[in-house]
């Protein structure tokens, strides 16, 4: 009883929070002063084609350090919710063996996955893959960046985890690309701290020409490497659940 009033009170509550966002939010008739320097003076500070792009990478970086901070935290909590003692983990593998020996004269030969779905997903994988660099690589100059490109990517992965869960996946590689990512995106924020006005500044590379691939300083640069962290880690939360 002491439980469902506890919910009902938490409820109440949360939709106090939000009632202001039904009866005091309304349209916005013009830009806030931030907001109007951000639009006016983004595209030539930092050649950015895409305006979102030059908002969230430079001046919120910030926010956006925190926001793969985070992810970094949902993963590490996931494989630490998930993981299994090592008498567990042999219990589990001497049983699945002893059940395979027994059934091996009647199985051999078989797949239990679809042939189709395999079949599929070894000629789409490089695909996805292509697709999903390519999307974090062009973040400066069409919507998309390095949290779009790290999901499409991690996709491709929940493809071949789909077509054989028996698959193994390298998780030492998966640990080294996320840990390699994470640290050169924080070295090049640094890299604008000490060589342009401020940290995730990315006017310390040539802003190129506007348009073009080699444009926006370092924000390609650092978009790719924000999109290998995502990728890997949200394949990382994959092969945990695999697991």
């Amino acid at each position: 009883m002491i439980k469902r009033l506890l919910i009902l009170v938490a409820i109440a509550l949360f939709g106090l929070m939000l009632l202001p966002l039904l009866t005091d939010l309304g349209p916005f008739k013009q830009l806030t002063p931030l907001a109007t320097r951000y639009a006016e003076g983004g595209t030539g500070e930092l050649g950015a084609a895409n305006l979102v792009t030059a908002v969230v990478v430079t001046y919120r970086g910030l926010d956006t350090l925190g926001e793969v901070t985070v992810l970094f935290a949902a993963t590490a909590g996931v494989g630490f919710l998930l993981r299994k003692s090592s008498r567990q983990k042999d219990e589990e593998r001497g049983a699945a063996d002893s059940e395979e020996a027994g059934s091996a004269g009647g199985q051999a030969g078989r797949s239990p996955f679809s042939e189709i779905l395999s079949t599929g997903s070894v000629a789409l994988f490089p695909l996805i893959l292509m697709f999903g660099a390519y999307i974090f690589i062009h973040g400066h100059l069409t919507p998309g960046g390095g949290f779009q490109g790290g999901v499409v990517i991690a996709s491709g992965f929940a493809l071949l985890l789909a077509a054989n869960s028996a698959r193994r996946l390298s998780h030492g590689v998966l640990q080294l690309v996320e840990s390699l990512s994470g640290a050169v995106y924080v070295a090049l924020g640094v890299l604008g701290l000490v060589l342009a006005a401020g940290f995730l500044d990315t006017t310390f590379l040539p802003l190129g020409k506007l348009g073009q691939l080699f444009s926006a300083g370092a924000i390609p640069i650092i978009y790719s490497f924000v999109g290998l962290k995502v990728g890997s880690e949200l394949t990382n939360i994959l092969e945990s659940l695999r697991k």
